[in-house]
């Protein structure tokens, strides 16, 4: 969001507020005024919309989070186009190209950019600049304030997905599923992985101490993240101990989540576990949720840390 945005939402909040409340009392001509706080689900229709034309708007954030993973996807997938299909079985078939192997990791990045990153350095920014502190004196309540954000990350995200299939399916020739339960599969992984990496951000965003340093903070995490949890290097690549460093992170688990929905059966085997081992992708992502709603609850502030 800009200041010009956060001036906008600041103003609609109020004059909701101002539009729901009750006519006060005459009294010698007198008037009282009560104001009320815009029903949540309101606030949030109005935040949703102001933090799309902020994101948009920002050129950085449209390149870094929108369109990286589709960058990414169409350079491994060329680059390492040369060493032939992966996971061919003995009998010739079951083959995959290394676009279609890295395309699950790169959805499961395009969550975690959209919803750990980008919230953890906006609201960073927000509160380091002052923002927050305007909007937490208006009569916007911080669960439509929340809202708005999720529900950005959520259609940013949906839209940053469908770009992708679309370049894989039609610039790289990558197969996507056509069985509905991979696809429920899917749907399932990827709002479970929205609101765990958008908690996660909200959360991550109470480290930085100024908007100059929100980056230096959270971009290090999330590269890291990504080298070990199968997004950039095959997960089989890496030894042992760090594969079971990856395994306390979430990302590991969400990016395994999607190698089940867009990766032939056979390629289970090559898990630790040697198999897609579901219940445990959804037992992990759900601990980072509920870790991540308890810190956001007890470190948000409208302020930033002095």
């Amino acid at each position: 969001m800009n200041p010009k945005l956060d001036d906008e939402l600041a103003a609609k909040a109020t004059a909701e507020g101002q539009a729901d409340a009750p006519a006060g009392d005459a009294a010698g001509g007198a008037r009282a005024i009560h104001h009320r706080p815009p029903s949540i689900w309101r606030g949030a229709r109005a935040a949703v919309g102001l933090e799309l034309r902020g994101y948009f708007r920002t050129a950085d954030t449209v390149f870094f989070t929108f369109l990286f993973p589709v960058l990414l996807l169409g350079i491994f997938g060329t680059a390492f186009s040369v060493q032939g299909d992966v996971g061919t079985l003995p009998d010739g078939t079951g083959g995959i190209s290394m676009a279609e192997y890295y395309l699950p990791g790169m959805v499961a990045s395009a969550i975690l950019l959209s919803g750990l990153q980008n919230l953890a350095i906006d609201i960073a920014r927000e509160k380091s600049e002052g923002w927050l502190k305007r909007l937490g004196g208006t009569p916007l309540s911080p669960v439509s304030y929340f809202l708005g954000k999720v529900g950005m990350i959520l259609i940013t995200t949906l839209l940053q997905v469908a770009l992708l299939f679309a370049f894989a399916a039609v610039v790289l020739g990558v197969r996507l599923p056509s069985e509905p339960e991979l696809w429920l599969r899917f749907g399932g992984l990827f709002l479970l992985g929205i609101a765990t990496m958008s908690l996660l951000g909200i959360a991550l965003s109470a480290l930085p101490r100024s908007s100059r340093s929100a980056s230096a903070v959270v971009l290090p995490v999330v590269l890291v993240l990504q080298f070990i949890s199968g997004v950039f290097l095959m997960f089989t690549m890496l030894p042992e101990w760090l594969q079971n460093v990856a395994a306390v992170f979430p990302l590991k688990w969400l990016a395994q989540g999607m190698r089940s929905v867009f990766l032939p059966e056979h390629f289970a085997e090559l898990e630790p576990g040697g198999s897609w081992d579901l219940g445990l992708v959804v037992l992990n992502l759900s601990v980072w949720l509920l870790a991540g709603l308890v810190v956001s609850l007890l470190t948000f502030r409208w302020t930033r840390r002095s």
